[in-house]
């Protein structure tokens, strides 16, 4: 049997039209910033993608900064934002966002793993002006915050709203009442190399990386317009999101008749359609990761982004789920999913449970 591969959270493969959009930048070449006839295209290729992506977004191209990935934008916001102001951050952000907000107050999470809008309101009204940072999507568990109502809240404060939307991007419609939003293009089926921060109409920010004064100066360097315009083409098909849900409920329905015991994190939340986690009592995830691994199926725990530690996830346990934060594996399907995935996920996974439970007995 060929491998399955339900890791999207950490990266979709490659879609077709971002693969031949990169490969037309790479054979067009060109330095946006040059002014003879193969940069001049190159700046239009560039500024076609901004508008491209800042369409996708509900922004304008002009409040688009293009980035090296999520995590610089998500570090491009909270920097430039923050300065003088509070940092507000939510328990189960993101490693990125949790790095370039050292020292910043907690927002609490309720058990299905949205963020705690009455503790967001009592932290606000602590006084002083704030920046608030939200993930539109968890990627651990896909649980969406009540974006809508942090915005009013963050609005009757005074409060800035950073939003990261690298899971939810192409997925979930986004928030439209923020002030700064990031996404990834690898995250998309783009390929890894770009993101974009799209600002408020009006708001601007100083550079995190100072240069030539691209990106309107808020960004400097040469932009990687390969990737950018793969990040530009890779957009999911509107019947996308259905199809994957559905794939989602039949594992959920399935791990829920094999075993009883087992848990699925922030299963009465609003969720993304391709995203689920199962907490398996008593198995580490690391063992769960590596057997399934060895069964050809790709699944993870924790975020990608750790320097491939599996540990105890902080997302878990800001939920509640104690000793159980160690025993959960995220499944997040891709957009090239088969039809078959969630029977074969679940055949691989029965399996995997009988095996360690034997041995553990």
């Amino acid at each position: 049997m060929p491998t399955l591969y339900l890791d999207a959270n950490a990266t979709e493969p490659l879609r077709p039209a971002a693969r031949e959009a990169v490969l037309g930048a790479l054979a067009a070449g060109g330095n946006p910033s040059s002014v003879h006839a193969e940069g001049r295209a190159a700046r239009r290729r560039l500024e076609e993608a901004r508008e491209a992506a800042a369409a996708r977004l509900g922004g304008r191209a002009r409040d688009l900064v293009f980035t090296s990935g999520g995590t610089e934008a998500d570090a491009l916001a909270i920097v430039g934002l923050g300065r003088g102001r509070r940092l507000l951050v939510g328990a189960t952000e993101h490693p990125a966002v949790l790095a370039a907000a050292p020292g910043a107050e907690t927002i609490p999470v309720l058990p299905d793993g949205t963020a705690d809008l009455a503790a967001l309101d009592r932290l606000l009204a602590a006084g002083g002006p704030a920046l608030v940072c939200l993930m539109a999507a968890n990627n651990e568990t896909g649980v969406l915050h009540p974006l809508d109502a942090a915005a009013s809240l963050c609005r009757a404060h005074g409060a800035l709203l950073h939003v990261d939307a690298v899971q939810a991007a192409g997925r979930v419609p986004l928030p439209t009442a923020f002030d700064s939003l990031a996404i990834s293009g690898h995250k998309l089926g783009g390929p890894p190399g770009a993101g974009a921060l799209l600002l408020r109409p009006g708001l601007d920010l100083p550079a995190l990386i100072a240069g030539g004064g691209q990106e309107r100066g808020r960004r400097g360097g040469t932009e990687p317009l390969p990737a950018i315009a793969g990040l530009a083409a890779a957009w999911p098909e509107p019947e996308e999101a259905a199809r994957l849900a559905a794939l989602r409920d039949r594992i959920e329905s399935g791990v829920r008749a094999l075993a009883p015991e087992a848990v699925i994190a922030g299963a009465g939340a609003p969720r993304l359609p391709n995203t689920t986690n199962i907490i398996l009592p008593g198995l580490p995830a690391e063992t769960q990761v590596i057997a399934l691994d060895l069964a050809g199926v790709r699944v993870s725990a924790g975020a990608a982004c750790s320097s491939g530690k599996v540990a105890q996830s902080p997302v878990l346990a800001a939920m509640g789920f104690g000793e159980l934060a160690g025993c959960g594996i995220r499944v997040s399907l891709p957009w090239d999913a088969p039809d078959d995935a969630a029977e074969r996920f679940l055949a691989a996974w029965r399996d995997m449970r009988d095996r360690l439970r034997k041995r553990a007995a």
